[in-house]
């Protein structure tokens, strides 16, 4: 006598409960990794922006000193004349005068620059003070360039001279007037530099928005 059994197989689905949590689980790590990129490209701009305000506080210096040094520069020879007294003073060059005027307004604008460049330390996400900067910081490098290389035209004359035009190197009788205006004019130039920095600083942050 022989018995047989049925055998009986129960298919189990997966439900949709399972799906979303495998899904879930894939998606886990792409949302881990993208969180990571934004928090290092911010910490990138952070750091941008913390080195940009360190600029400006240096531009601030070497703009107010060639400002300040010109604008006090001026040296009168122990001897005299019955008709004239032998004076220098930057006032007596109009190119000496723009340059005093001229690195007083980059002064003055650098300083209200550094709120707007806390502002990129703070949120460096935000685009419209960075581009700001960038339109107002090229103008004051044209404001400087221009102003430095007019007072260097000068300050090479009272070097060197021009016989073509009969103008006399001043620099052997005054010397400490020369010393004075060639040093503010090297000054000078060192601001415009590094406001040309600023500006590269500025398009490579907006460059990778």
């Amino acid at each position: 006598m022989m018995k047989s059994s049925d055998s009986t197989v129960i298919s189990v689905k997966e439900t949709n409960t399972d799906t979303k949590a495998k899904a879930a689980a894939k998606g886990a790590p792409i949302v881990a990794t993208s969180k990571v990129i934004k928090h290092e490209k911010r910490g990138w701009k952070r750091g941008v922006a913390i080195f940009d305000f360190i600029l400006r506080i240096v531009a601030i210096a070497a703009a107010l000193a060639a400002a300040t040094v010109m604008g006090t520069t001026d040296q009168t020879l122990p001897f005299v004349t019955q008709f004239f007294q032998f004076k220098a003073s930057y006032d007596d060059l109009p190119a000496f005068t723009f340059f005093v005027v001229a690195n007083a307004i980059v002064t003055a604008y650098l300083v209200l620059s550094l709120p707007f460049s806390i502002i990129g330390i703070v949120r460096p996400q935000i685009v419209g003070a960075r581009l700001l900067l960038l339109i107002f910081d090229t103008v004051m490098i044209a404001v400087s360039s221009a102003a430095s290389a007019a007072a260097a035209s000068i300050v090479y004359l009272a070097h060197n001279g021009n016989s073509t035009a009969n103008w006399i190197a001043i620099c052997q009788q005054f010397n400490d007037f020369c010393q004075r205006i060639s040093g503010a004019v090297v000054v000078s130039f060192v601001a415009a530099v590094i406001l040309m920095l600023l500006v590269v600083i500025s398009a490579l942050v907006l460059r990778k928005h």
